[in-house]
């Protein structure tokens, strides 16, 4: 099946691949010259396990190529978009622009009977807006949303854990002819899924909005809970570990994402959570999910959190000290730096008068573009190498299960860890003769 998909970030980049390493014709546009030269030539423009590949194998096939012309998504079946929607500058709502760029650009080129399938994630009520513009073209309009973790995004796109379908409906919510038709449409896209008995959900298009933003809420909540948490075990010397191991046995609410810590980052829950929280505002039903202003309070606090600990592990002051921290990404197997925890903790610490040292296996590149005032050093050894005090912020490898304490131990001046994502053995730390710090933890 002929495909463009229209955006090439981090989302359109991963999908145009995917889809063409499944056996689809594939043109990924984008208005940004450099980005689609350097996919062109096969390099991923973000680091992202396994994309490299197959980009590489989708252009030498013939399947994908890139361009920024978008009269190339002429003639395809399906056209999807997937481009940005960042919080506004002035306000939690979401940035709308680049979404109707997209549209207003892609509309002229759109024959009777295609499917554009859109993407992004967007305020409730934004499709139903969209397809009163694309129904004059005689297209049909569906809402497909993503739910891609990044460091896992190709495996999720090639084999995710359920598909979303909303679909022009009825009042009552049943598909229209239509509907059904961009439906079956979809799955024949998703083949390789659906014949691995993928859960294929058709709904109408508010329901597959939300779909997303709930998702995301109801991640960000189960972090920020574990966190609340941590914050009574700090005043009570429970363990917050211990704890979330125990709660979660209860198959009710299982273990993942119960880990406490400096809280989460990156380009969606945080913006997401917000923007829904603006939207529901808008439609007078803020009080329904005011908690989520809470759970983004809690997760900013453990970022402060995590900088106590240190000013404390320091005898209350970090000014000239060395500061090692491990991460710079707001999750590892990424180069993302969007309201990263880790880097918010760096500059609060060099703002205290520490000197900091900022190492990480993907994401400096990114980090020293916006945040050129940290020092980095891409080795780690030589990060750590006369370092006062060491903060592990991103939950990488190299830092969780590669760096031996008694190791790291020879390279710093002082053995003081702070364990921001608790994901280090504590009595193998302490019995290296390092003071460990958990979050949440005595």
């Amino acid at each position: 099946m002929r495909l463009s998909v229209i955006g090439c970030g981090y989302l359109g980049a991963v999908h145009a691949a995917a889809m063409a390493s499944i056996g689809h014709d594939v043109v990924g546009i984008d208005v940004d010259e450099q980005k689609v030269a350097t996919l062109s030539r096969g390099e991923a423009p973000f680091f992202e396990p396994g994309l490299a590949e197959i980009l590489t194998e989708g252009i030498a096939s013939g399947r994908l190529r890139f361009t920024t012309d978008m009269a190339e998504a002429h003639g395809a079946d399906v056209h999807f978009v997937g481009v940005g929607t960042p919080q506004q500058k002035d306000s939690h709502a979401a940035d709308l622009s680049y979404v109707n760029g997209a549209f207003d650009a892609l509309i002229p080129y759109l024959r009777p009977g295609d499917i554009v399938a859109g993407k992004s994630t967007v305020p409730v009520g934004t499709a139903a807006d969209l397809a009163e513009r694309v129904h004059p073209t005689g297209a049909t309009l569906v809402w497909n949303p993503e739910f891609l973790r990044e460091g896992w995004a190709v495996q999720d796109t090639i084999d995710p854990d359920r598909l979303v379908a909303g679909v022009p409906s009825t009042s009552s919510g049943v598909p229209t002819e239509d509907g059904d038709r961009a439906a079956g449409i979809l799955r024949e896209v998703y083949h390789p899924a659906i014949a691995k008995q993928t859960p294929f959900i058709v709904t109408d298009y508010a329901t597959a909005e939300l779909v997303k933003v709930a998702a995301n809420a109801f991640l960000a909540t189960k972090i920020s809970f574990i966190n609340a948490m941590a914050e009574i075990a700090e005043v009570t010397g429970a363990d917050v570990t211990q704890l979330a191991d125990a709660i979660g046995h209860d198959a009710r609410i299982g273990r993942r994402f119960l880990g406490a810590g400096i809280g989460f980052g990156g380009g969606c829950l945080p913006k997401d959570i917000r923007a829904f929280a603006a939207r529901a505002e808008e439609l007078g039903r803020g009080e329904s999910i005011s908690f989520l202003r809470e759970i983004d309070a809690i997760n900013l606090r453990r970022r402060d959190r995590a900088v106590q600990l240190v000013v404390e592990a320091l005898d209350g002051s970090v000014f000239e000290k060395k500061i090692t921290v491990l991460g710079a990404a707001f999750k590892p197997h990424s180069d993302d730096i969007r309201d990263s925890p880790a880097l918010d903790v760096a500059v609060q610490l060099r703002g205290l008068g520490a000197s900091v040292t900022v190492t990480d296996p993907a994401a400096i590149p990114n980090a020293q573009r916006v945040h050129p005032q940290l020092s980095y050093i891409e080795d780690r050894d030589e990060a750590l190498r006369g370092a006062d005090a060491v903060i592990v912020v991103t939950e990488w490898d190299e830092y969780r299960r590669q760096l031996a304490p008694e190791h790291a131990a020879t390279l710093v001046e002082g053995r003081i860890i702070v364990d921001g994502r608790n994901c280090l053995d504590s009595a193998a730390w302490r019995a290296a003769g390092w003071t460990y710090y958990g979050m949440g933890r005595p």
